[in-house]
């Protein structure tokens, strides 16, 4: 093929593709389905740390407040020690913790308080005619632990005066306030009635009966209304000079004024303003306890005293709260002895039952410091951590333990009003009992020998 042949056959077919591509074009088809997503890029890199934040405010490096030394008659060792327990154990420690702070625990009769509200309401009640006769005349309604002979000599002596729910008329008749007065302070019937025994038993290591007989005998009041009993009795008390006495039925000579202790005041306020979380625990009617505790600083929410249980009326009844395995009801365990380390494994610590009676062996579950008076305080005192404070009134168990100083961790002091004479003979802790006749022994398990104050 020529050159000029080759030409006109290229033209002839770009002629004719320009008219096949015409024929076969038409309108546009529908797009494609997206396709699907390729992997995901690697990560970048992590952006700068931001600047750190200003410094908190630091901290206390020293005690809030310390025992006042202007408070006089604290041996200058036991303030010293009571002072490094709130240096060492307050807010300046580093093992400080807000949420499970260190618990100290008063007792409070001669303990916070210079002699009984418990007796002293009691007391109150019989010369204001407002212990009631109980219903049917029957004195076994009050409790169950009374004698047939301390029941016999309250009839014989209050039967005629009142009926069944109404105030007995003590103030005035002398022989129905006697039979009463020495059933609860004396644990007997009166001299006229040959003196015998009026409780059966008196005393366990959980329970203290005429201790409890104290507020079953004020079932038929309100809470509130033995409140008012417990402020005007503590106001008689704390208004009479030191030193006051007065007379019930015909006995004179009993305690007729009472105070809180200033010192102890003052410790609890320091241990407060530590950090400290403060309790009184006492043998006496919680609602009677709860109505003073806040003249020595305490808050009514932070008593645990005997617990009585309410009527659907809203009225005392004689029945008590029960505590570890024991029911409500059953009416043989108080905060007395090991009642009182029982219903603080309950009130403060809120153990569930099984674990209520017995020591807790978790040392965060007991209370850092306690401090008592009597024998009635003896199975809290040794649960104590770290300090036990004893006000020495010379009672044994107390005194035995104080003196025989297991781990170095009890201290002793003498009252800080009218203080008893230091004992002129030993303690005889090797063959004194407690309630349940066993013998005396330290938080170990082991007997002590007799004590001899320095």
């Amino acid at each position: 093929m020529n050159t000029r042949t080759a030409r006109i056959a290229l033209q002839m077919i770009g002629t004719a593709g320009l008219v096949a591509l015409a024929a076969c074009s038409g309108d546009p088809g529908a797009p494609g389905k997206d396709g699907t997503n390729g992997d995901a890029g690697q990560a970048g890199d992590a952006g700068q740390i931001g600047l750190t934040g200003e410094a908190g405010p630091p901290g206390p490096t020293k005690p809030t407040r310390l025992i006042d030394d202007r408070m006089p008659d604290w041996t200058q060792a036991n303030r010293d020690r009571l002072n490094k327990l709130i240096t060492d154990k307050g807010i300046t420690s580093p093992s400080f913790d807000p949420k499970n702070r260190p618990v100290a625990v008063f007792d409070w009769d001669n303990t916070v308080l210079k002699n009984d509200i418990g007796d002293a309401t009691f007391f109150w009640m019989l010369r204001h005619d407002k212990i009631r006769q109980p219903a049917g005349k029957d004195w076994g309604m009050s409790s169950a632990t009374l004698t047939t002979a301390a029941k016999a000599a309250m009839n014989t002596a209050c039967d005629a005066l009142a009926a069944a729910g109404d105030p007995l008329p003590t103030g005035s008749n002398t022989a129905c306030a006697d039979a009463i007065y020495y059933a609860y302070d004396q644990g007997t019937t009166p001299p006229s009635a040959g003196s015998v025994a009026a409780w059966a038993p008196e005393k366990t290591l959980t329970t203290d009966n005429p201790y409890a007989w104290a507020g079953q005998v004020q079932q038929g009041y309100t809470p509130q209304e033995i409140h008012d009993f417990a402020r005007a009795a503590y106001f008689e008390g704390a208004t009479a000079p030191i030193g006051t006495t007065q007379t019930v039925g015909s006995v004179s000579g009993l305690n007729g004024y009472v105070r809180v202790y200033d010192q102890i005041a003052d410790l609890i306020g320091a241990m407060q303003a530590n950090g400290f979380d403060v309790w009184v625990v006492s043998a006496s009617p919680e609602w009677v306890v709860a109505a003073i505790a806040p003249e020595a600083g305490v808050p009514e929410n932070h008593v645990v005293g005997i617990r009585y249980l309410l009527a659907s009326n809203g009225k005392q009844t004689r029945d008590m709260q029960g505590c570890g395995t024991i029911a409500d009801g059953t009416n043989t365990i108080i905060t007395f002895d090991e009642g009182k380390r029982c219903f603080i494994n309950k009130a403060i610590f809120h153990e569930l039952p099984a674990s209520q009676m017995p020591t807790n062996p978790v040392v965060t579950k007991r209370p850092t410091f306690v401090a008592g008076d009597s024998d009635t305080d003896i199975a809290m005192l040794k649960d104590a951590t770290e300090l036990k404070l004893v006000i020495n009134r010379n009672k044994i168990q107390t005194m035995c333990n104080a003196l025989s100083n297991y781990q170095g961790k009890w201290i002793y002091n003498p009252m800080f009003i009218s203080p008893k004479a230091k004992k002129a003979t030993p303690y005889a802790c090797s063959t004194a009992k407690d309630a349940a006749g066993n013998v005396l022994v330290n938080e170990a398990g082991q007997a002590m020998t007799d004590q001899t104050e320095p």
